[in-house]
């Protein structure tokens, strides 16, 4: 039996919480009205522009806090003020696999206005998630693009950040873990046998 590791706790705590903190009965206020967020044509797609604090989820939820909410190393939320409902923000307005954690973390713990998009298939999930596109500080005019992932990836990783292709097929975390359990995660044989039968 494999040892479930803190990390791996953590990881299943917000998973069940995305699951539970946005049902759709909570979503169903329009917080559309000024947004100019960008439409992807996701699904359940809705724009939303409000307001709240940006807070540490898993502090949030469980009171597993970190300094600086958790430095960029954990997933953020956003505690709407209109009606106290934490925002899972797992996107940022980049069209890569960006997460939005290097946006918000500026704003640690910081009210702001957020625009963006709420994405999920209530008939099929339940919850909904936030696609963040544009931020700014309380009491500011000027909002700021939710562009930060690759620029803060580049700088962690300068010796991959000038290669071809987006960052995820240069990235050495990403590079690793194929190696060792294939592109499917579940082991190279598959990865082979894939390929043999799809040539």
């Amino acid at each position: 039996m494999l040892k479930a590791t803190r990390s791996s706790v953590r990881a299943a705590l917000v998973g069940a919480a995305f699951a539970l903190a946005l049902p759709a009965s909570a979503l169903a206020q329009d917080f559309s009205e000024g947004s100019n967020a960008k439409e992807w044509g996701l699904a359940g797609e809705e724009k939303a522009m409000f307001s709240g604090k940006v807070v540490d989820f898993l502090c949030e939820l469980a009171g597993d806090c970190a300094d600086n909410c958790g430095g960029g190393n954990r997933n953020l939320g956003i505690l709407r003020a209109k009606d106290n409902k934490l925002i899972a923000v797992l996107k940022n307005r980049q069209p890569a696999f960006n997460g939005a954690a290097e946006d918000l973390l500026p704003y640690c713990n910081k009210d702001v206005d957020v625009d963006g998009v709420l994405i999920g298939d209530d008939e099929v999930v339940k919850a909904k998630f936030y696609m963040v596109q544009f931020i700014r500080e309380a009491g500011q005019s000027e909002w700021k693009k939710t562009t930060l992932w690759t620029k803060q990836w580049a700088k962690k990783n300068p010796e991959f950040a000038k290669g071809k292709g987006p960052w995820f097929r240069r990235d050495p975390r990403v590079a690793k873990q194929i190696a060792a359990t294939g592109n499917f995660g579940i082991g190279k044989e598959a990865d082979e046998k894939f390929i043999k039968d799809n040539e």
